[in-house]
């Protein structure tokens, strides 16, 4: 079952979904296209914002909405406008997301680190791909537990983290503080 957040459906972005998120984002993609069509004195980005807002809100019938549908939808919009050169030069950005290294893991098994490694840069390009600038990694401690089969912190553990912290790093993923 989804749950929504302010009646908004899920934002599914390669693998992953997002379900709560603000729609600043939305008004920074309509900022950029506009100032790559040269109209820089676009003054209805807030407007129409805050009509995708309430088409998520009120009017979308679906759970889970597919990031590049939605820009679709936007395009479509700018067309009937009459802002086809706005809607050209819109290109995908997507709200903060955060990946679950835990989750990520699990899903190649214990001792597997070079399958890992390999999932997530895979993962992680396909975010950037959809338009996503901001990364969050959560459940570090975790992964490198399940990566090291080990269920107590050892010198390996020490040095599997390490390795994987400076992975995200060189990513521009940030990790977040574990509890």
């Amino acid at each position: 079952m989804i749950c929504f957040i302010r009646k908004r459906p899920a934002l599914q972005i390669g693998r992953h979904q997002v379900i709560d998120y603000d729609t600043s984002w939305l008004g920074d993609a309509l900022r950029r296209a506009a100032q790559a069509a040269e109209r820089e004195d676009f003054p209805f980005v807030d407007d129409i914002r805050s009509g995708i807002e309430t088409y998520l809100e009120s009017r979308c019938p679906l759970q889970l909405l597919p990031i590049d549908e939605l820009y679709g939808r936007m395009k479509r919009m700018l067309e009937k406008i009459g802002c086809e050169g706005i809607a050209e030069k819109l290109q995908p950005l997507a709200p903060p997301v955060t990946v679950s290294l835990q989750q990520a893991a699990a899903e190649v098994g214990s001792g597997f680190e070079i399958g890992f490694f390999s999932r997530l840069d895979a993962d992680l390009r396909e975010l950037r791909a959809a338009g996503v600038e901001r990364i969050a990694a959560v459940g570090l401690r975790d992964c490198v537990l399940a990566l090291c089969g080990s269920t107590d912190w050892d010198s390996g553990c020490d040095r599997l983290c390490s390795e994987l912290s400076e992975f995200l790093g060189l990513r521009g993923v940030e990790i977040a503080r574990e509890g």
